[in-house]
């Protein structure tokens, strides 16, 4: 069987990440912070921070690569605009909507949705379960996700800036980053 393949030059990074950000900038949205996915969605977070000056952060989720994962509830605080505790009689709550800070979260592909799907029910079901119509104003208001390839076929449906898009459901490609496209090293 021969495995169709896409390979991406650094150009094209380049290209795809000024497209995020003008299809950012155009719809308004300007996040107080970018996060990028370890491994694939670092390149991509931090081309898109140099460009605009946003701070960067990074969050471990390697779901194919064993199953690395990294709880990060202080980005959901963020997201969910958290009131601190010392604060929360003034408030009369947990949360202000007003404290949320916008988060952009990217990668450089999603794929089958797996990595998006499991930041979404990690911030929701374990930092702060319950709070489902709170949560339901935060994803795409707050929280934006962005990728360099957005696969159509992906069970993520949420995916909100992107520069290329393809179907591995109608055409299975494998997809070479330029970081990918290096020699091993043993």
């Amino acid at each position: 069987m021969v495995i169709n393949k896409h390979f991406y030059s650094w150009k094209d990074v380049e290209t795809m990440c000024t497209e995020i950000v003008t299809t950012m900038y155009t719809s308004n949205y300007k996040p107080d912070y970018i996060v990028g996915i370890t491994r694939g969605g670092n390149v991509p977070a931090t081309i898109i921070s140099n460009m605009t000056g946003i701070p960067c952060e990074a969050i471990k989720v390697s779901l194919r690569d064993g199953s690395i994962l990294e709880s990060n509830c202080s980005m959901a605080e963020d997201a969910f605009g958290i009131v601190p505790y010392n604060e929360q009689g003034t408030y009369k709550s947990r949360w202000d909507p007003d404290r949320r800070k916008k988060i952009l979260i990217v990668d450089d592909i999603n794929d089958t949705g797996a990595t998006f799907n499991w930041i979404r029910n990690d911030w929701m079901s374990g930092c702060f379960p319950h709070e489902d119509n709170a949560w339901a104003s935060v994803w795409g208001n707050s929280v934006k996700f962005a990728v360099l390839t957005e696969n159509l076929a992906s069970d993520f449906h949420h995916t909100n800036f992107y520069a290329h898009e393809v179907n591995k459901a109608e055409e299975d490609v494998w997809l070479v980053y330029p970081w990918e496209n290096v020699g091993k090293y043993e």
